[in-house]
């Protein structure tokens, strides 16, 4: 497909805010909290109505790369094409050169949020309210989905020593962006409440970068076992929460792999 084609394609899709996917030969460059590249090779690239887009290989379900609430644009480059997705706050930008496109589609979709989960992140929550001694002896519940102007935190709970405690739970492995989320929300309340704040980070387990900058920022982790129960309400039952603290030998390990 000749990127004079391609382009127009892709930009009236955007105009629209279609589901708008991109097949062909590209290289990735991602600048922001860090750095990465990937080489030429036949990619997807996924650009949807509310500004996320995904990079997709021949492997695995979640995207090589990702960015969301960016500003796409798309230009011809001599003998290239160049799709930037732009953020400003924090400043990240994603740039995907197609030297070769083979295949655009655009879909019409509307952009909704109508998945209900039973066994949510919410069901989880509620169960630990009812006892947060599971977690840590003497950590008492404060209030539960506090509101901040970046989100929300899951539960603020106080513990032994009167310190303000944030915890923040994650169904799936926790990532980079999970530890970040936990700091801007401890950071929030410390500044409200004008007490010491601890943070923990609840999940079923914690990739080894998020696990590094977990350890860097003072933060805790605590692997958290549950299951859904095999009813038509599809309820979540925890099996158990194993506490652990980040070690220095745990530390220097994730960081060589």
């Amino acid at each position: 497909m000749d990127f004079g084609r391609a382009t127009g394609l892709i930009r009236d899709g955007l105009s629209k805010r279609h589901l708008v996917t991109v097949f062909g030969e590209c290289s990735v460059d991602y600048v922001g909290r860090a750095t990465s590249t990937l080489p030429f090779g036949k990619r997807l690239a996924m650009l949807k109505g509310d500004g996320s887009v995904s990079i997709h290989q021949n492997r695995l379900v979640r995207p090589t790369n990702y960015m969301v609430n960016t500003r796409l644009s798309i230009e011809e480059a001599g003998e290239c094409a160049v799709l930037v997705a732009k953020k400003l706050s924090p400043r990240e930008q994603l740039t995907i050169t197609f030297r070769k496109i083979l295949d655009v589609k655009s879909y019409p979709m509307e952009i909704t949020d109508d998945l209900r989960l039973s066994g949510s992140e919410r069901d989880l929550n509620d169960l630990l309210m009812e006892d947060l001694s599971m977690i840590e002896p003497g950590l008492k519940p404060v209030n539960q989905q506090e509101h901040f102007s970046k989100g929300i935190a899951d539960i603020i709970a106080e513990d032994s020593a009167g310190n303000f405690v944030v915890i923040e739970l994650k169904r799936r492995q926790a990532d980079y962006a999970s530890v970040t989320q936990l700091q801007r929300y401890m950071q929030q309340v410390e500044k409200l409440k004008g007490k010491k704040t601890r943070g923990i980070l609840l999940a079923p387990g914690i990739r080894s970068n998020a696990r590094k900058l977990l350890y860097e920022l003072g933060l805790e982790f605590a692997k958290l076992d549950f299951e859904l129960k095999p009813s038509s309400a599809q309820k979540a039952e925890i099996k158990g929460l194993e506490r652990k603290q980040t070690t220095l030998l745990e530390h220097f390990g994730a960081a060589g792999k």
